[in-house]
């Protein structure tokens, strides 16, 4: 429901259970970080029996969904994704106002969500190939070739066939900065296995995602996708409940760390897509032209430089570090802040205080241990009178190396440039941190990159570039150490969705 305030419309989305849109009791406001006196609209805030609702419209929902064949599921939900194409610059424009991203960058999203869906409906195959186990000759019987055999260890008296079922009930949980895109690399996954899905959207950017996801709920059989957004106490059923067989959740590392404590109760599986201080390593060969200090730029800023996968510090090798410093000044320099809406914005606002604060907490204590902070782009007087939660690009020159600038993700539009002499150290130190998200390799040597990059652990190396621009869906993502467990994307990540059952015969 919408209702009219001032020029623009105030938005209402209530709760998706069962295949109904439910209201609430109490509605939470949703703020535009660009303008945060101006209120967007208003979710739902569910209680716990609602969500545990929620939980009950997808266990019986179940048993009919995953009776189906992965064919028909993927069939079900491309008819279901045409239903995206109405209202799609409504939504576009929403995103921006709740998310503070720019208009461009929002328009990316929803067609990432779509495309997303798209292609794990294209893996529904890879769900009907059945993995059969056949016994082995014995010792003493005769090859193919006619020779006797030999040596041959004693083989079972069976043979077996391994197969992947749906799990169940799975409950995804997204996080702000891309809730959609980030949604889409387990939503359809976990559709098209044969699970019934409860999704709680972000509490700062819930709009675009209810919207969106009750388009899609329209066209798929009732209580196969559920959405309840509120607090996280109220809606911590859909978490603990022992019937939800999988949780995905994408967000901070301390907040995983308490999914899985969550989890533990019921052993319930966890896909934990975490927090990532995903390092740029630029060799000494590189060709830093134009093209490459863009995708440099552009890989550790987009979105105000709230993305997981992002560049968040960038060693380069010493002999290059002036001129990477140059080059990525000139481009940063060009940046115009602003509401996300206006035509002439290329960097919205961070998404809270809370997270602007953070940053800004970050580059003060830089500046305090010796590191020199460069600001670029400009706010004009309309921005800087909005009491948005603006910061300018910053890049942070030679600070040391133990600074929190260097050793926490900032989420944010601050980069630490480090110049190094020791590739090996470099190395070494990116392996023994504490996230393992996302790395990148820049050089001109293939070679090169593909030597350095089977030396680091995480979960996505790139070459010569960085960030959701350069992800490849058809490939699996997700990381090592602190950054989480389990992958999405790809057919590792349908499969994630599934649980191998094995059925074995008499020889």
């Amino acid at each position: 429901m919408a209702q009219t305030a001032g020029s623009r419309q105030e938005v209402r989305t209530g709760l998706l259970i069962g295949g109904e849109i439910e209201g609430a009791e109490n509605w939470f406001p949703v703020f535009d970080p660009a303008a945060p006196q101006e209120t967007v609209g208003y979710a739902a805030a569910a209680t716990r029996e609602q969500a545990r609702h929620a939980v009950d419209a997808a266990d019986a929902a179940w048993g009919d969904w995953s009776a189906l064949e992965p064919e028909r599921r993927a069939e079900i939900l491309r008819d279901a994704l045409g239903a995206l194409r109405d209202d799609n610059d409504e939504r576009v424009e929403l995103l921006v106002r709740e998310n503070g991203k720019i208009r461009a960058e929002a328009e990316v999203e929803l067609a990432v969500f779509s495309q997303r869906c798209e292609l794990a409906a294209g893996m529904a195959g890879e769900l009907d190939r059945t993995r059969r186990l056949l016994p082995r000759p014995r010792q003493g019987e005769t090859a193919a070739t006619g020779e006797a055999l030999t040596d041959v260890p004693a083989a079972p008296r069976f043979r077996s066939e391994v197969s992947a079922l749906p799990l169940g009930v799975v409950t995804i949980i997204v996080p702000y900065n891309w809730p959609l895109a980030i949604l889409a690399a387990s939503l359809p996954y976990a559709l098209v296995a044969g699970n019934t899905v409860v999704v709680k959207p972000p509490p700062t950017t819930p709009l675009a995602v209810v919207s969106t996801l009750r388009l899609l709920a329209e066209r798929l059989p009732a209580g196969v996708l559920n959405v309840v957004t509120g607090s996280n106490e109220a809606v911590e059923p859909v978490i603990r409940d022992p019937r939800v067989r999988r949780i995905v959740f994408t967000g901070s590392t301390n907040a995983g760390k308490n999914i899985m404590r969550m989890a533990a109760d019921n052993v319930t599986r966890v896909t934990l897509e975490l927090g990532g201080n995903d390092p740029a390593i630029v060799l000494d060969d590189v060709e830093l032209d134009a093209a490459a200090i863009e995708r440099l730029t552009v890989g550790s800023f987009l979105t105000t430089g709230q993305v997981c996968m992002g560049i968040k510090r960038v060693y380069v090798h010493r002999s290059r570090f002036d001129e990477l410093v140059e080059g990525m000044s000139a481009q940063l320099s060009h940046h115009h802040l602003g509401h996300g809406l206006r035509p002439e914005t290329t960097m919205g606002p961070l998404n809270s205080a809370r997270q602007r604060d953070f940053v800004r907490d970050l580059l003060d204590r830089a500046r305090a241990a010796g590191g020199e902070v460069r600001e670029f782009g400009t706010a004009d007087d309309e921005t800087q009178r909005s009491g948005g939660y603006f910061l300018r690009p910053a890049l942070v020159l030679d600070p040391p190396a133990d600074e929190s600038i260097v050793t926490e993700e900032q989420f944010g539009p601050a980069l630490p440039i480090l110049p190094y002499d020791d590739l090996d150290q470099v190395v070494d130190t990116v392996n023994r941190g504490w996230s393992g998200l996302c790395s990148s390799v820049w050089t001109s040597d293939l070679d090169r990159a593909a030597q350095v990059a089977a030396r680091l652990r995480t979960g996505t190396t790139w070459i010569n570039d960085a960030n959701a621009v350069a992800q490849d869906d058809r490939a699996p993502f997700g990381g090592f150490r602190q950054s989480g467990m389990g992958r999405e994307l790809g057919v590792e990540g349908l499969l994630e969705m599934t649980e191998a059952h094995t059925v074995t015969y008499p020889r």
